[in-house]
């Protein structure tokens, strides 16, 4: 049985509603990533690194031969069916978040992604217009928790995991951490929850409490057990009064915010992005020149060292992860990035930087699952 592990685990799974029909996550197919597969994990992800002065040298990808830490990725909302819900069928948008987001985890860990009958950008656009939806919540957990089952079960043998999730993803493992994880015997083994790109509410200054009773907000970087999030905005356009994102309507609590750069004293830090070339993941305007006058880039991610710091701020607008962009018009090189969420060619401010919440720090991000797994293994 699937939920066998779990179940003995004494955790509060959500019951299947009549009807429910479950996924088989034993087919191939049903896996976007998985390890030891030519899959959409399994791309290059050579990267070209652009200094101020323009210059540009290749930082080449090598997934982990023998990894000892798995990571659990559940995507955002991407998908185009034109259904409230999702099919199990990957498609382009599948494939092209998990090249942005996740497959660069293959550094450090083996990369379990799952596909689920999300909630589709098709119902959230005719949400957003204010047209009723009948999309299904329950069945993109109860997908989700499936899946977690099943590798729990089948792969992860009493492994080191990390869960990963943006968007819609943060809220799938923000449940799941909640019923399954936290308190339970496999937080022991948890390195971390990234739970990004969602609100998680946590009591005012206090790591744990709000979404979780025993998952605490991270620390340091040798801390286990416990969730990092943020939710992005630039520093000069923080959320606005009817932000969807930095903001809670219960004034018990706040939105959590870990700098993955600096999680014990959240300076104004120097951030490790990894950028899409052509501009960000969707719903986007396209990248210009990232040095002008110069050469083409010809690798599909770029990093741009020192551009861009990141603080954790809590003020009148909210609880955010503040992005300064520190362009030098005197130098060749851009002197800002894309990434805001724009619309009929305006820009959604309630959205922040929502597409670049994980490359914005995903070497940081990266870098912390490695001190994470040495601190595990001490």
């Amino acid at each position: 049985m699937l939920i066998a592990t779990l179940m003995m685990a004494g955790t509060t799974l959500l019951a299947q509603p009549p009807g429910y029909t479950a996924p088989d996550y034993d087919a191939a197919d049903s896996w976007l990533c998985r390890p030891g597969r030519e899959d959409a994990c399994a791309i290059d992800l050579d990267t070209t690194i652009i200094e101020a002065d323009g210059r540009m040298s290749v930082e080449a990808f090598q997934a982990a031969a023998d990894p000892g830490v798995d990571c659990f990725y559940v995507y955002p909302t991407v998908s185009n069916d034109l259904t409230p819900n999702s099919d199990m069928v990957a498609n382009d948008e599948e494939d092209r978040v998990i090249a942005a987001q996740f497959a660069r985890f293959g550094e450090v860990c083996r990369t379990y992604a799952p596909m689920y009958r999300q909630v589709t950008l098709t119902a959230l656009r005719s949400m957003m217009t204010g047209e009723p939806v009948a999309a299904d919540g329950v069945t993109a957990y109860l997908d989700v928790q499936t899946a977690f089952a099943h590798y729990m079960e089948h792969d992860n043998d009493g492994r080191p995991y990390v869960l990963i999730g943006h968007s819609q993803g943060a809220r799938m493992l923000e449940q799941l951490v909640a019923r399954v994880v936290d308190g339970q015997a496999i937080q022991t083994n948890m390195l971390s929850a990234m739970l990004i790109g969602y609100n998680i509410a946590v009591p005012p200054g206090e790591p744990v409490g709000g979404a979780f009773q025993a998952v605490p907000s991270c620390r340091s970087s040798d801390e286990t057990g416990c969730f990092i999030s943020y939710v992005s905005f630039r520093s000069d356009v923080p959320p606005p009064e009817a932000s969807r994102f930095g903001k809670l309507p219960d004034p018990s609590v706040e939105v959590a915010c870990t700098n993955p750069a600096d999680l014990a004293g959240n300076a104004d830090t120097p951030l490790q992005a990894y950028l899409a070339t052509g501009g960000a993941f969707t719903s986007s305007v396209e990248a210009g020149p990232w040095v002008e006058g110069g050469a083409e880039v010809t690798t599909d991610f770029v990093r741009v060292p020192g551009l861009i710091t990141g603080q954790c701020l809590n003020d009148e607008h909210g609880s955010y992860f503040a992005i300064s962009v520190h362009g030098d018009p005197a130098d060749p090189r851009t002197d800002d990035i894309v990434g805001d969420v724009v619309a009929n060619g305006a820009i959604l401010a309630d959205w922040g930087l929502h597409l670049l919440d994980i490359g914005i720090a995903q070497r940081d991000l990266i870098d912390l699952v490695m001190s994470q797994a040495a601190a595990y293994d001490q």
